[in-house]
């Protein structure tokens, strides 16, 4: 791929030649709807109700022709619960002969054997089981009771249909930090292979980060862990910030915001970055003339995103070329400032940083949440999470995230 911008340095390492940004994203995130049957404490994009703003059928169909044209060779999907769009095995099916690959993110719950056999069937798609505790009493305190057992359900029958190189996807928590080895034996007997990512307070996550974003001790255990199993470990590129400890992980080490990743929400909105749902870093819509590819190659905020970076007071840390200073969604979500260290920073600067905010800071909230307002079964209901408000749902999806839906 070429780049976007004349002054792109040619020759040296990889990761300058990305800071500068490609003409097309290497990994393209694409939430296809906020509806989902259960609310996770930490779901970054707050879903729970369907958009009825959503992209149509062929909406979606031009968005991959697109994406084809555009040499973009696969796509990261997501949700909410991808799954539970009537027409979300048609979108499959049409990007992969598109020549769009297809990884998915998904808790199982239309995993069935017969999905299951449909899936190890077809070439060019991947599929990421979402599981945030090794034991049930771990992941449904977070996900909802009965959640691991539908994600064991769907593993099993992925695993019996023979599937091949599925994931199990974790995002690491207080909760589970101590459970790594457990999460890669459980993945191992399925013959899957185990990714795990970073806690970020993005959307639900930001109400929940304080409780459960890993301890200091916990950072520095789990360094070591991927010291020693990284190369059987995905990981996303999402904990550059540890390589400060000393050794780089493996990986690009950098924010790839507006540079080499960006977000297509349900409704066409296309943001910097999957982990920042917020008005700031909203670059366009597919909808808009010249579509995504306008919007990736010309956008105001990609153009600055792309642009050299200072990297404020932590180009002064002996670790800056290690970390270099850390997720942007971390920082904003927190209050501090981009050009700032992470919250999560191991040298302890993030920890001063926070201890430094202004008293009267009001953290920036995602202008988007579509979380539930009517009950959900399974719902969490650890870790401080507000009550649910004893009033009748103004919707009938605020109701069930499946109202409306032929999820036959």
């Amino acid at each position: 791929m070429t780049a976007v911008l004349p002054q792109r340095p040619t020759g040296g390492r990889l990761i300058d030649q990305f800071e500068y940004g490609l003409d097309a994203p290497i990994c393209l995130t694409w939430e296809l709807t906020y509806a989902c049957n259960l609310a996770c404490a930490h779901c970054l994009s707050s879903s729970g109700r369907r958009d009825p703003r959503e992209l149509t059928t062929a909406e979606a169909e031009a968005v991959i022709d697109e994406l084809q044209r555009m040499q973009v060779f696969y796509v990261n999907v997501g949700g909410g619960e991808p799954t539970v769009r009537p027409d979300f095995w048609h979108l499959l099916d049409y990007a992969i002969g598109h020549d769009v690959g297809v990884k998915f993110s998904t808790n199982g719950v239309k995993l069935d054997k017969a999905r299951a056999a449909q899936l190890a069937r077809t070439d060019y798609v991947d599929v990421q089981i979402s599981l945030d505790g090794a034991t049930a009493e771990v992941n449904d305190r977070v996900r909802g009771t009965g959640s691991y057992a539908t994600a064991i359900r769907a593993l099993e029958n992925l695993a019996e249909a023979g599937m091949r190189d599925f994931k199990v996807s974790v995002v690491v928590t207080r909760e589970n930090a101590g459970q790594l080895d457990a999460f890669k034996a459980l993945t191992d007997s399925y013959g899957a292979q185990l990714r795990i990512t970073r806690l970020r307070p993005s959307g639900r996550g930001a109400d929940v980060w304080d409780e459960l974003h890993p301890t200091m001790a916990q950072q520095k255990e789990l360094y070591s862990w991927l010291l020693a199993n990284g190369d059987g470990v995905l990981t996303g590129d999402s904990f550059f910030h540890l390589s400060a400890f000393g050794e780089a992980l493996p990986g690009l080490n950098l924010c790839g915001a507006g540079r080499v990743v960006c977000l297509i929400d349900p409704v066409g909105d296309v943001y910097a970055c999957p982990f920042a749902i917020h008005e700031n870093f909203l670059a366009g819509n597919v909808r808009s003339e010249g579509g995504f590819q306008r919007v990736w190659q010309t956008s105001d905020l990609f153009t600055e995103l792309r642009s050299p970076q200072t990297g404020g007071a932590c180009t002064k840390c002996a670790h800056f070329d290690a970390c270099r200073g850390g997720c942007m969604a971390a920082k904003f979500f927190t209050g501090l400032p981009l050009d700032g260290p992470d919250p999560e920073c191991v040298q302890g600067y993030g920890e001063h940083a926070l201890a430094a905010r202004d008293a009267q800071l009001i953290t920036p909230k995602s202008h988007i949440d579509h979380s539930h307002t009517g009950p959900v079964r399974g719902q969490p209901t650890l870790l401080g999470m507000p009550s649910i408000p004893s009033r009748a749902p103004a919707k009938i999806c605020d109701e069930s995230p499946l109202a409306g839906l032929d999820l036959r």
